[in-house]
């Protein structure tokens, strides 16, 4: 299979996606069943990017041309440990192995492992060469590369068990925002949007803000309120019931609108539910400071990202830092 139709395959899923035809609903649904957190918003939301960030043809050849690939890679078998914090997480991972034109073994995350199983086997439907180039497998053994992805702690065991091997081992991350006080209201709304987004499970979501001193919390609670109806979620109100309790025990200053939790505390990584913030005084300090951050991985605000583009990143958008697709170039 050469990479022209590989690509002309990645196209066609993303026409899949796009149609929306009842089977497709039906495996939506089942990973709902599967996993609450993934409410059928969010695992549309998650698709709605893929398709248009990762699957559309022109930008597809666009990131080939980046890389100067071409047919003659020397193919090595890429064992993928994928995350399950947010729907379709290990899709880049997937994509880039793929057009890269090796064969990988997929360790998929018990959370998440319905949406990308069905996907690759419709892959299979559209040509039957791709069962030589994916496969499924609870263990991965005798792979020449891995890339894989989780928890710090976890983080420690794929480092034991894969250090011989060339790898892209990554460790937890965040994402946090720089405000300025300025920001309208659409802009706070977005800004909504990067923090609440998959119930704030995902590595891009901003759990952390960093305001001016006098900063006015109001306007950006009432931009909460289009989240409200996440405590009507069984799950998200048990996290925030258990979160205000601990506050309210503590005598921890918080605000609220409802259903997240604002509170002041100097930690980027948050609890579901809470949001924390911070002041600073010098945006040329704060800079600095965020410089030197390593659990960040994105930073939304005027100058950075924008605000509600968080969760979109696009082919060229690697986790970490770390170019995958030039990873499985140099193997």
């Amino acid at each position: 299979m050469n990479l022209q139709n590989r690509i002309e395959l990645i196209k066609k899923l993303g026409d899949y996606l796009q149609a929306n035809d009842q089977e497709w609903q039906d495996i939506k649904q089942q990973a709902y069943s599967k996993n609450a957190w993934f409410v059928p918003e969010f695992i549309d939301i998650a698709v709605k990017n893929i398709v248009d960030n990762f699957l559309d043809k022109t930008l597809l050849e666009q990131w080939v041309k980046h890389y100067h690939l071409d047919d003659n890679v020397s193919q090595k078998n890429i064992g993928i440990v994928m995350a399950g914090n947010i729907p379709l997480v290990g899709f880049h991972d997937f994509l880039c192995a793929f057009i890269s034109g090796h064969r990988q073994t997929i360790k998929l995350s018990s959370k998440d492992d319905v949406l990308l199983k069905f996907l690759v086997k419709k892959l299979y439907s559209m040509d039957v060469d791709i069962q030589n180039l994916v496969s499924f497998a609870e263990l991965l053994k005798g792979c020449d590369a891995y890339i894989a992805t989780g928890s710090n702690n976890t983080a420690l065991y794929f480092k034991q068990y894969f250090d011989k091997y060339p790898n892209i081992i990554r460790k937890n991350k965040t994402s946090v925002a720089v405000l300025t006080g300025d920001e309208t209201t659409g802009e706070l709304k977005n800004l909504s949007n990067d923090i609440h987004f998959y119930f704030g499970l995902g590595c891009r979501n901003v759990t952390k803000l960093f305001v001016p001193r006098d900063y006015d919390f109001v306007p950006m609670l009432s931009a909460f309120n289009d989240y409200k109806y996440f405590i009507d979620h069984h799950k998200y109100k048990n996290n925030y019931d258990y979160q205000l309790s601990i506050m309210l025990l503590n005598k921890v200053y918080y605000m609220t609108n409802g259903s997240t939790l604002l509170v002041e505390n100097p930690a980027i990584f948050t609890a579901i539910s809470t949001l924390n913030y911070e002041y600073y005084d010098n945006m040329d300090s704060l800079n600095e400071l965020l410089k030197k951050q390593q659990d960040i991985q994105c930073i939304t605000g005027k100058g950075y990202i924008d605000f509600g583009k968080a969760q979109s990143p696009d082919l060229f958008s690697y986790a970490d830092g770390a170019d995958t697709m030039q990873f499985l170039l140099s193997l």
